[in-house]
């Protein structure tokens, strides 16, 4: 594919399109980890692009050196959107040490989508799904991806070193 380009997110022009791929792709735009509900569209975004059609969003928030990469959604994938985003988002928090995020025991396709760019396991929270679906949103699935029962989180990193 040619073109792919990225823009920031812009929650006037783009949120209606945001809050359909994130309800179709990560289960709307209230998403748990650690132990909290966040809004993943009450934060900075970069937003992939070809031709006028919008083919993913990456959220973020950056504290201190440390920048989460809060959520990631495709609307074609295989296609290098992923990638495309992954590396805006680099270029865009380049005074950041550190890049961390956090996926689902379930989630494959993201563990070899990150490691395969230099990501590393940081953490794992044994029960820590099922407990934000006892307690925080209980719209949280007791099985994903790959029939897998859907428990834990873990947390991955890339450390960024200064050139």
């Amino acid at each position: 594919m040619s073109a792919l380009t990225t823009r920031a997110y812009n929650p006037a022009t783009d949120e209606r399109w945001a809050e359909a791929l994130l309800a179709d792709t990560l289960g709307g735009r209230w998403q748990a980890r650690r132990g909290e509900v966040l809004d993943a569209l009450g934060l900075p975004g970069i937003v992939a692009v070809h031709q006028s059609e919008r083919l993913g969003l990456v959220t973020y928030q950056v504290n201190g050196a440390d920048c989460e990469l809060f959520a990631i959604a495709l609307a074609r994938r295989h296609a290098g959107v992923g990638t495309l985003l992954l590396d805006a988002l680099q270029a865009c928090v380049a005074g950041c040490r550190r890049i961390w995020l956090v996926t689902t025991n379930d989630n494959l396709d993201a563990l070899r989508f990150y490691q395969r760019r230099g990501f590393q396991l940081a953490a794992l929270r044994p029960g820590a799904v099922a407990d934000a679906r006892r307690r925080l949103k209980p719209g949280i699935p007791a099985v994903g991806a790959y029939d897998i029962p859907l428990r834990d989180e873990l947390e991955l990193e890339l450390l960024v070193t200064t050139r």
